[in-house]
């Protein structure tokens, strides 16, 4: 990492302060010092800053017996709106939030699996973004975050590559300021939930973890020491491209054996016609009707789908082994809307077989559970990344999408 400089740490801190009320909520200035570590000269400079900008507001003012009363201070949620947006192979999803990350409204719009032209996706996202404001004061949007699926980079604005759309260095970023109209930063899906997790999820119980997203396709978002890691391109984080079997079934992005060939949905469904070919789930003609199928079909005790379960739960527990192994991480949180309909059955499982494919040393206190951020998490995390580029415009920026050095050690207070 580059030295830090005085301006890295004073974002640094910025960042801390904001975190800190989106945990604690309303707080005092000396109750954000605890909470973070920094000093209370640091705290009641920031805030000021903040007050200044009507970034935060003061919520109450609490009168002592003896001494002064002292304000609790909170962000103030109508200083705007941030929009978060959610684009995937089957879907777009968009969320409007206050600035304090409260959702208001959304909106979503099915976009279909076999159509992947960039005007046909731009428009799906102005529909969701449309359907998402309804009526409302657009001119109140303060930026949008959205999270394209593939490779992206951010500061280019560019989805480098999207396998499953067959997408090269399209200039997303660019097409959608000018089709929506209101600022737009993009981003790759794991580093949003990830991101969502960090401030909303287990990050409230541990700073290094993996965010495993199990969809049409499969990634790992990563924190380590409370930073999100990125890697040289932003790309960190494609486990779903790491190698599961030795010249395996043929993957989307060219490879063999790759862990998406077994875990994306596609693969699911591979499985499954190894398992049983006339298997009725495979008539579905869309991935996620086929992935609700394999639902209610568990839900009901149909033993082939029950088969393809066990056969899933293997892999991923395989997948997941070598992932805890390079990277020595206690917590493993899934998400994406395969995991959400189908961790009832595979969280158990592959719990129950990860001591198989863990080192000892990585087993105590390793914990592997289904996602509890309420809501959509990418969108979440993509309003995140948005408040975050807003607050840079003002001059306040926080390094919540750049990796940071470890932070400060909390109290228990």
């Amino acid at each position: 990492m580059p030295r830090q400089t005085s301006r890295d740490l004073r974002n640094e801190s910025r960042f801390e302060v904001l975190h800190a009320l989106f945990e604690l909520g309303p707080s005092t200035r000396q109750e954000i010092a605890r909470h973070t570590g920094l000093s209370t000269a640091t705290v009641a400079t920031l805030v000021t800053e903040f007050l200044s900008e009507g970034v935060l507001r003061i919520a109450t003012v609490e009168r002592r017996t003896v001494g002064r009363p002292y304000e609790r201070l909170a962000i103030d949620p109508d200083r705007g709106r941030i929009v978060g947006i959610d684009v995937a192979e089957t879907y777009v999803a968009a969320t409007v939030f206050d600035i304090a990350l409260n959702p208001v409204s959304h909106g979503e719009v099915t976009l279909d699996e076999h159509e992947n032209s960039q005007a046909y996706v731009v428009d799906g996202i102005v529909r969701a973004l449309d359907s998402a404001i309804g009526t409302g004061d657009r001119s109140r949007i303060l930026g949008a975050g959205v999270s394209m699926p593939g490779q992206v980079s951010p500061a280019a604005g560019v989805s480098v590559f999207a396998p499953n759309w067959d997408w090269h260095d399209v200039e997303i970023e660019e097409l959608l300021a000018q089709s929506l109209r209101i600022p737009v930063n993009v981003d790759n899906p794991l580093k949003a939930v990830t991101l969502s997790e960090m401030w909303f999820g287990v990050g409230r119980v541990t700073e290094s973890m993996a965010v495993v997203n199990l969809g049409t396709g499969v990634g790992a978002g990563i924190a380590i020491d409370g930073a999100l890691i990125r890697g040289a391109n932003n790309n960190a984080g494609e486990w779903g491209h790491t190698l599961l079997k030795l010249d395996g079934r043929r993957c989307r992005c060219g490879r063999r054996g790759c862990v998406e060939a077994y875990l994306g949905v596609h693969g699911i469904e591979t499985s499954l016609a190894e398992i049983d070919p006339g298997h009725p789930a495979l008539r579905q003609p869309l991935q996620r009707g086929f992935v609700e199928a394999v639902a209610d079909g568990l839900a009901t005790g149909d033993p082939v789908l029950a088969q393809l379960a066990e056969r899933t739960s293997h892999y991923l527990a395989a997948a997941l082994g070598d992932l805890v192994n390079l990277l020595d991480i206690p917590y493993i949180t899934l998400t994406g809307w395969t995991s959400a309909a189908l961790a009832e059955w595979l969280v158990p499982a592959v719990r129950a077989e990860l001591p198989d494919h863990v080192l000892p040393g990585s087993l105590p206190n390793l914990t592997v559970e289904a996602s509890r951020v309420p809501g959509n998490p990418v969108a979440l995390g993509m309003a995140a990344f948005a408040l975050e580029h807003f607050l840079g415009q003002l001059g306040l920026a926080s390094p919540a999408s750049t990796p940071i050095a470890r932070r400060r050690p909390r109290s228990n207070s």
